[in-house]
């Protein structure tokens, strides 16, 4: 019989790790990044609440996605502590990338037919090339290396 002290009872970070299919290392980058928290125990000890399982299946849901670690943290923190996202919360969040997402998917569908095109002429053309370089918007900027930071300038390889 499942007692309602085994159902409250917090989870150790090996436990978590198993549960969820996610590393202790990732775990720990996590939390580390305030996307999960966990609780210390006396021998201070980890143990992470049950319901951050369902938070990490949001990250590793919302990572396959392509959602940047910045943007999953504030959609978490933006979440009431103490439970786990709901299929209502889901939903929100979900609402909030899609836009994202399909301007991302336009970008991805426009540089594949373009790469059947730079495949066949195969010149990648520092002027021409719209997958490097589209309208010569470099060129605007004088001669040098644009496309690396000022910082890395100079520097050998």
């Amino acid at each position: 019989m499942i007692t309602k002290e085994m159902l409250h009872k917090e989870l150790s970070v090996g436990q978590l790790s198993a549960r969820s299919g996610v590393a202790v290392t990732a775990l720990h980058f996590y939390e580390a990044k305030g996307l999960i928290k966990s609780n210390r125990n006396q021998g201070n000890q980890r143990r992470y609440p049950r319901e951050v399982l369902r938070r990490v299946a949001l990250i590793k849901i919302a990572q396959r996605l392509g959602i940047p670690l910045a943007t999953i943290h504030d959609a978490l923190h933006a979440l009431p502590d103490g439970r786990a996202p709901t299929a209502a919360d889901w939903k929100n969040l979900s609402a909030q990338w899609r836009n994202d997402l399909d301007e991302r998917i336009n970008k991805l569908v426009w540089l594949r037919d373009q790469l059947n095109g730079c495949m066949g002429c195969g010149c990648l053309s520092m002027e021409a090339c719209p997958l490097r370089n589209f309208g010569d918007v470099l060129g605007e900027q004088g001669p040098g290396a644009h496309l690396l930071e000022p910082s890395e300038r100079g520097k050998s390889r």
